[in-house]
């Protein structure tokens, strides 16, 4: 199963650790986060519209144009389909 994150980009379901919404990248903590993946190669930008979520995974931070409210739904749906979403 995956989960379409924006643009062209899709990511396994089962590497997603977690699903943020932009309000939380405005915390000390979350900016930190992302500087140190961006340091660390390991942060990637989907699309250049503004960010309205991140996507945590196993091996990267994606920032993704879609609400995070969205995501959590495709990735809810998704699973208890089985299918790709």
């Amino acid at each position: 199963m995956f989960l379409h994150i924006g643009s062209d980009v899709s990511v396994p379901l089962r590497e997603v650790v977690a699903i943020l919404g932009a309000e939380v990248m405005r915390a000390p903590a979350s900016r930190e986060f992302l500087t140190l993946a961006k340091n660390a190669d390991r942060l990637r930008v989907v699309t250049d519209q503004p960010a309205k979520s991140f996507i945590i995974t196993r091996d990267h931070v994606f920032l993704s144009p879609i609400s995070s409210m969205t995501l959590l739904k495709r990735a809810a749906r998704g699973s208890m389909e089985g299918s790709v979403i």
